[in-house]
């Protein structure tokens, strides 16, 4: 399992950004992704941050799809992968009712049917195909094909069963958020692995977000975030995959103790059949945390870049 970090795209400097993920490579961390929160363009970002941080993986964790028309982000995601000399990951996925709906006006009432049509449509874009598709929910006529660029991966935000058959089917890959270990080992993993060899397809990578905090005041850790983020576990796919857990709220997924709970947690992910771990370092110490981490790599307890 490798592991790797990540960031929101948020309004952070962009310097501060790219640095962190300079800070993450010379720790001898494998990746870096960045998620669509705020005013900064994760693709961008992700590109940019591959620029600094040669021999990393840099993607996104992930982008909404329904403000970005496959032709758009197809031309987009070549680029970021023409910028970093082929180690960017298109990380997709449908957000949430709230921000699609009652933000940007677009029709949520079939997110999952939406993804399937706009991964058909994506994935020949990526690979410089020409694609004529009028699905029910999108209609995509047109070719994105910049000489001697290779398709990025791509991979998918999915929790629930029929997303996650969509992801297995269709993409290289699953992204999740708040998923402990143990929903990963009997939920996540075997339904993507299942649909992916049902489609003939590769075995797929399982990238698994998880907040992690090295500190002596776990409570502490878990408080501030519920204070910060508890939001999140009132949305609508949060809450299944939370209740699926027995779970209250995202607080309770935060990865919190000192280095040996920590090791033993790592461990668990890589037994659930995690091929990458994204972490993002929470507390008062996020340097002492990813020096920790970088310090598995260099002990071969995880995987480097």
């Amino acid at each position: 399992m490798r592991i790797g970090l990540f960031l929101g795209a948020g309004g952070a400097p962009l310097d501060a950004l790219t640095g962190q993920v300079e800070a993450a490579a010379e720790a001898g961390l494998a990746s870096a992704y960045f998620g669509q929160f705020g005013e900064w363009d994760a693709i961008t970002v992700a590109a940019l941050a591959g620029r600094a941080a040669p021999g990393v993986e840099v993607g996104t964790a992930v982008v909404p799809t329904y403000p970005r028309h496959p032709l758009a982000l197809a031309s987009q995601a070549l680029t970021a992968q023409a910028a970093t000399g082929g180690r960017f990951v298109l990380g997709v996925g449908p957000s949430h009712r709230w921000y699609i709906e009652d933000s940007h006006g677009y029709d949520y009432a079939r997110p999952a049917r939406h993804v399937r049509e706009y991964l058909t449509a994506l994935r020949p874009l990526l690979h410089g195909e020409a694609v004529d598709y009028h699905g029910e929910t999108l209609t995509a006529v047109g070719q994105v094909a910049p000489a001697g660029v290779a398709p990025p991966q791509l991979v998918v935000a999915a929790l629930g069963p029929v997303m996650l058959r969509v992801a297995g089917e269709l993409a290289d890959g699953v992204v999740t958020t708040w998923t402990g270990a143990a929903a990963l080992a009997g939920h996540i993993v075997p339904k993507v692995t299942a649909a992916a060899e049902a489609a003939g397809r590769p075995a797929p990578r399982v990238l698994a977000g998880t907040v992690m905090a090295l500190t002596a005041d776990p409570d502490a850790a878990r408080d501030e975030l519920a204070a910060r983020l508890g939001f999140a576990g009132d949305l609508p796919a949060y809450r299944a995959l939370l209740d699926r857990q027995g779970l209250a709220g995202v607080h309770e997924t935060v990865v919190a103790g000192d280095e040996a709970l920590l090791e033993r947690e790592i461990a668990r992910f890589a037994d659930a059949g995690v091929t990458d771990l994204l972490v993002s370092p929470h507390g008062g110490e996020p340097a002492r945390t990813l020096e920790f981490l970088g310090g598995l790599v260099r002990a071969g307890r995880a995987a480097p870049a």
